[in-house]
């Protein structure tokens, strides 16, 4: 897009306290399909190459600003004071412009957050292009209920904003409405924004005032309007939260099927913005995908599956399992009922069967822990096998310890390995053996408690009962 500007600079609402929302954390901190509402609407405005993107906070203050700091350093961060209004707040998000600033603002809001860059972008083309003072965007919506409505005169050219609380009857019934996005000229801002009062409803400065002033002025306003009521839909409560969320979660899963991805039953699949996914990636019904997640080309994910801050890699398959902050290796497999918590990382074509836990375990390529079997602090070599029902003991009630099995290990059922331990490269241990000390490479471990069959006990001590009848048959 041509600019025929000298600066770009984006303003961010977010100092509101959100109170529809009933929750102890600021709304705009609220997360939607893997990021804050308010990380979604700074990743727009970074996006748009401006020289300077301004959110402007107040309620919890200290809570949006380390998240701000943390994950968009560049953004200059403005306080609005205790005068109230959306007017007051581009003011003081204006204060935090160089003095020498001058070119085009746009205005958003921190509770808006499925609007497109290339809506701004269409929005500034259409504001510098046209030498307009002021541009709004406007949405038709099924229910205008609470929002500005956009009056226009008789040849629907733009007229007036009027706010709901200070509308007629007949302006109540106008559909077209305000959807809190605007471009200013800058000089307008500065001319204009000193001179707002409170006299409405709201007892606030309105920023819609401005643009009755520009009008007022003889200035060129503008308002245009979007088909997409979604990209506008601003989030007041949870019920309109979980309605955003379903919608952009819908169209992350179309976007990611036209780009060659499988998926199922988008409605029950749930994939956030930070994750990537391969070609000819299967992602069946259930399945849960959040946040610095990737999926390798031709895994199978799913059904039934929780996948966060995870590498799953190409041809592996996951199945009704728990997975986080792990990695799993090109082939392998993962479940069903499979807990792998964060620090897990599986090598290629190995498995971690049903009903296992790992953590903090590095399991070398082709090394199979079938079923029942907890693995901490652990390192496995390749092409070994883990016993049913084994326990890698890591904790000694002050210290975690770590395990070592090497490769083309073969251990036996019902294992203890009291760790801090060794077991040598070909080693096998016995059934329900207790392992409390190294065992050198090729060696079998084995604990030393012979059998002892006592005849006869239970016709002496469950006398009369089922299993001494059955015992009495068998013996005739």
């Amino acid at each position: 897009m041509a600019m025929t500007v000298k600066h770009l600079g984006v303003i961010v609402l977010a100092a509101g306290e959100g109170t529809r929302m009933k929750s102890a954390k600021p709304k705009v901190m609220h997360e939607l399909a893997g990021l804050p509402l308010l990380g979604h609407v700074l990743a727009t405005a970074h996006s748009l190459d401006a020289s300077h993107v301004i959110p402007v906070i107040r309620h919890q203050r200290d809570v949006l600003a380390d998240y701000i700091q943390a994950f968009y350093p560049t953004s200059t961060i403005a306080d609005q004071d205790e005068v109230p209004g959306t007017g007051r707040a581009v003011e003081c998000g204006l204060s935090a412009l160089p003095e020498d600033f001058y070119g085009a603002i746009v205005v958003t809001s921190g509770d808006v957050p499925m609007l497109q860059v290339d809506t701004i972008e269409a929005l500034l083309e259409a504001h510098v292009d046209g030498g307009f003072a002021a541009t709004v965007l406007s949405t038709v919506a099924e229910d205008p209920s609470g929002y500005g409505r956009i009056v226009r005169n008789t040849d629907g050219l733009f007229q007036s904003i009027v706010e709901h609380k200070d509308a007629s009857d007949a302006q109540l019934a106008i559909q077209e409405v305000n959807a809190g996005v605007y471009v200013f000229d800058s000089a307008l801002l500065r001319e204009a924004l000193p001179r707002l009062g409170s006299a409405n409803a709201q007892g606030e400065k309105y920023l819609t005032d401005v643009v009755a002033l520009a009008l007022d002025a003889g200035q060129a306003v503008q308002a245009l309007a979007i088909d997409d009521f979604w990209q506008v839909a601003g989030i007041n409560d949870r019920i309109q939260l979980a309605e955003v969320a379903a919608e952009l979660n819908a169209r992350i899963c179309e976007a990611w099927m036209a780009a060659g991805v499988t998926i199922l039953d988008p409605s029950t699949t749930w994939i956030d913005v930070t994750v990537t996914l391969d070609r000819d990636v299967t992602l069946l019904p259930g399945t849960m995908l959040h946040g610095l997640t990737t999926v390798g080309e031709g895994a199978t994910v799913g059904p039934e599956v929780v996948v966060v801050d995870s590498q799953i890699g190409a041809g592996a398959s996951v199945v009704k399992s728990h997975v986080t902050g792990s990695k799993i290796g090109e082939g392998a497999s993962v479940g069903p009922f499979s807990y792998l918590r964060p620090g897990t990382d599986l090598g290629a074509d190995g498995k971690i069967g049903t009903f296992v836990e790992t953590k903090n375990a590095k399991i070398g390529a082709g090394s199979k822990i079938p079923h029942l079997t907890y693995v901490g602090d652990a390192e496995i070599g390749v092409e070994s096998n883990i016993g049913a029902g084994t326990i890698f003991a890591n904790y000694d009630g002050v210290n975690k310890h770590r395990s070592k099995v090497g490769s083309h290990v073969r251990t036996g059922a019902h294992n203890v390995f009291v760790a801090p331990i060794t077991i040598g490269d070909g080693a096998y241990t016995a059934a329900g053996t207790v392992v409390r000390k190294d065992v050198e490479p090729g060696a079998l471990a084995m604990s030393v408690a012979p059998q002892r069959n006592l005849a006869d006990w239970v016709l002496q001590n469950r006398s009369g009962s089922k299993a001494a009848s059955a015992a009495e048959s068998a013996k005739k």
